[in-house]
């Protein structure tokens, strides 16, 4: 990496030029920045917000989940099988499902040799459990906290390579010229100022869209750049796409897995302080214990089970709408206690199995999974004392950039892993965005590696009009004598988790999309800051609204091609359609279908539907692959 400054009107401004910069410090771009290096990169630099941030360090779940190929057992797998039941998921490419499942070992592995401590038998099997949407039992896992040791494990290896890391820099803008990259404009948090990267090449890690909604699971920490994308011109894809699921709210954690498989009990607590025991005033004892259970194996929100386990959301959902605060009580026994005898078969073998018919549900969790009460001990929270606020919250989208087979966008030099890329499409077994982030990270560097682009040689030009027009930009905003930047942050988080979460009621986005809209055109006029600290929180909201923009864009889009149907972890109000469980006000038409076909969407409004690319045939005649692969070093 080199420096140097450019002169644009009064001001020396600041230059960081290299070949390749990868914007993240999560597991895929500490795995994209190692690869680069392993591959011949030497001229490679990070740009990160801050080291310490990101879901990747910062969240987890009871037991969180890591899939690939199976590499245990007598059960028959291979690359040709998993990336069908990839492409099964629904609006997903078939050549981008037998990448990852091609990929999914040597990345698994070289993760293990990274020292990430996953679990073998004693015959060094690394044995699997069958994860939600996964018929066969390819996830493994290190405990809650699986993506935390990979990251952990991949900075390691970037400070054994030596990679420069620049933090504190907040990407506000993608520089291009004639449809290719031609380098960055940062916020220094450290410095206050503007500042520049001259790059050729950039792989974006920076995860998914974080800052959308306001009842989250993603980390506080984390809010995402997703919006700096879609305003480099690109197409995003499946933006309609994402999970939504039980979580508590502070600290923000995924309550799935065993936290619902030990059956605590449920309970609101309205702005008098009346409790509601809602869930089982609602069903019967036998219909809630079953379905909360079930929430343990099926987490995410599912449309299709939404007179089933997922009808546990909509209730939680419809508690907060009625400004009801909502817990979970793992001190207690739903209905005074359990009758184990009446639960359904799948249930009850499962808590006969683990040996846990019998106590409190805190007395259970601690007998089948003790580091996960010792999780939230660790986080302030007490189980055995306390209750657990939760809400539906927003935990991953599975849309995001539209990439090739090797990860690369719509615009040359501009390649994107991890959340922050749209592989996923309706459905995907749980613990695939870890897989398909460090395949993904892989595949972008070994063509960075391949094809590396030079600077380019009318950088300063482009810098010149880009940096002048943010300068003008910023000395707008701090003329005022208030800031209102938390104001309308707040304000578009909570109607998103409203309006347009996993419960979406179309009327009301049409009138936030038209409001989006507006704002972001008129953001100078619209919003004030009164001191430079508060740069980065503004470029925040300015990210926001851009990303807002494109989801609801292809909210509404979605709406109207299916004429009113539902699809996937989210459920489109229709006076229409049935309530599901009675619920009132929840009425929805099922299953839209669409599955072989990919919604993308630009900034500008742009939106096509095309096919989704068939899952090539694999494997090939072996000394014509390994003709082909000596000429191309693998990458063609």
């Amino acid at each position: 990496m080199k420096k140097s400054t450019i002169k644009i009107g009064d001001k020396s401004v600041k230059v960081f030029i290299a070949s390749t910069v990868v914007v993240g410090t999560g597991a895929a771009g500490y795995a994209a920045a190692m690869y680069l290096l392993e591959r011949g990169m030497t001229d490679v630099v990070i740009v990160t917000e801050g080291i310490s941030c990101g879901t990747s360090r910062n969240t987890g779940s009871d037991k969180q989940t890591y899939y690939k190929l199976s590499l245990a057992g007598d059960a028959p797998d291979s690359p040709a099988d998993m990336a069908k039941d990839l492409f099964a998921g629904g609006s997903v490419d078939g050549d981008v499902a037998l990448c990852e499942a091609a990929n999914s070992v040597s990345c698994f592995m070289r993760l293990v040799s990274l020292g990430v401590p996953f679990p073998t038998n004693r015959y060094g099997e690394y044995v699997g459990y069958k994860t939600d949407h996964d018929p066969r039992a390819r996830a493994t896992s290190v405990g809650p906290l699986t993506s935390k040791f990979m990251t952990e494990a991949l900075e390691a290896k970037v400070q054994d390579l030596r990679i420069p890391i620049l933090d504190h820099m907040q990407v506000v803008e993608i520089l291009k010229r004639d449809g290719h990259v031609s380098g960055l404009l940062v916020w220094n948090k450290n410095a206050g100022e503007l500042q520049l990267i001259s790059c050729g090449n950039i792989i974006w890690t920076t995860g998914g869209p974080a800052g959308v909604y306001g009842d989250s699971a993603y980390p506080t920490c984390h809010t995402g750049s997703s919006g700096v994308l879609f305003e480099s011109g690109i197409f995003a894809q499946n933006m309609t796409e994402w999970q939504y699921g039980l979580a508590s709210v502070s600290p923000r954690w995924n309550v799935s897995g065993t936290y619902m498989q030990v059956l605590p009990r449920f309970v609101s607590v309205d702005e008098m302080g009346v409790e509601h025991y809602f869930a089982e005033e609602f069903f019967s004892q036998e219909d809630c214990l079953n379905r909360t259970f079930l929430k343990g194996y099926e987490w995410p929100f599912d449309s299709r089970k939404a007179e089933k386990s997922s009808a546990m959301d909509l209730l939680v959902a419809r508690e907060r709408e009625l400004g009801r605060r909502v817990y979970l009580d793992f001190t207690a026994n739903p209905y005074g206690g359990v009758d184990y005898e009446t639960l359904a078969p799948e249930a009850r073998s499962y808590l006969k199995e683990a040996g846990a018919c019998f106590g409190t549900p805190i007395e259970r969790l601690i007998h089948m999974n003790a580091p996960a009460y010792e999780l939230y001990l660790e986080k302030g929270i007490d189980l055995k004392r306390e209750r657990l606020e939760i809400a539906l919250c927003a935990q991953h989208c599975n849309g995001g950039a539209a990439v090739d087979t090797w990860w690369q966008t719509s615009l040359t030099g501009l390649f994107c892993a991890g959340e922050a890329a749209g592989t996923h499409g309706v459905y995907r077994p749980g613990g695939s965005a870890l897989n398909a982030g460090q395949v993904g990270a892989l595949r972008a560097a070994s063509y960075v590696a391949k094809y590396p682009r030079p600077l380019d040689d009318e950088f300063r030009s482009v810098a010149k009009t880009v940096y002048s027009k943010h300068h003008a930009m910023l000395t707008e905003v701090l003329s005022g004598d208030k800031s209102n930047v938390a104001r309308f942050s707040d304000a578009l988080r909570n109607t998103m988790t409203r309006v347009a979460g996993a419960v979406r009621d179309p009327e009301a986005m049409a009138v936030e999309l038209s409001g989006t809209r507006n704002m972001l055109q008129e953001f100078s006029h619209l919003v004030r800051i009164r001191k430079t600290e508060e740069i980065p929180a503004l470029y925040k909201l300015k990210d926001t609204l851009a990303c807002r923009l494109v989801l609801l864009t292809a909210m509404m889009d979605f709406y109207s091609k299916t004429n009113g149907k539902t699809r996937g972890s989210a459920l489109y109000k229709n006076s229409r359609g049935t309530a599901p469980c009675g619920l009132n006000g929840m009425a929805f038409i099922p299953e839209a279908g669409l599955n072989d076909e990919v919604q993308m969407v630009k900034l500008d409004g742009t939106v096509i539907w095309r096919r989704v690319r068939p899952i090539p045939s694999g494997g090939g005649f072996f000394e014509n692959v390994w003709k082909t692969y000596r000429e191309n070093q693998s990458v063609y």
